[in-house]
């Protein structure tokens, strides 16, 4: 069955950086492309960034654009969110996602809390 496991959230400073990575398995890794999304109490989950499989460049969402960059390891099947400069507004739950066989997956998400 398809699993993402998220990892490395917390607090961090305004200004700061952290690294998310999503380990992921259950379907081919390197032919499907993977999602960052966030969410903050009592809004809708908001996306973030994709990565795709092959040589498309990644996409961004227009707040994250030059401070976020997503990448992915094919040979281990993981998917990182490096996060940069980051604001009070950042903060919220970042989910790991991918479509296969015509449904989403979810992992269960890791915590970012952006203060001072």
């Amino acid at each position: 069955q398809v699993q993402l496991v998220e990892s490395g959230g917390g607090l961090v400073q305004p200004g700061g950086s952290l690294r998310l990575s999503c380990a992921a398995s259950g379907f081919t890794f390197n032919t499907h492309a993977l999602r960052w999304y966030r969410q903050t109490p009592g809004k809708d989950r908001e996306f973030v960034a994709i990565v795709f499989s092959a040589v498309h460049s990644p996409n961004y969402a227009g707040s994250v654009k030059g401070r976020f960059t997503i990448s992915r390891d094919n040979a281990k099947n993981m998917v990182y969110l490096q996060m940069d400069n980051l604001t009070p507004e950042d903060t919220a739950v970042y989910y790991c996602n991918v479509f296969v066989d015509s449904q989403d997956y979810w992992g269960q998400g890791t915590q970012v809390t952006v203060s001072s």
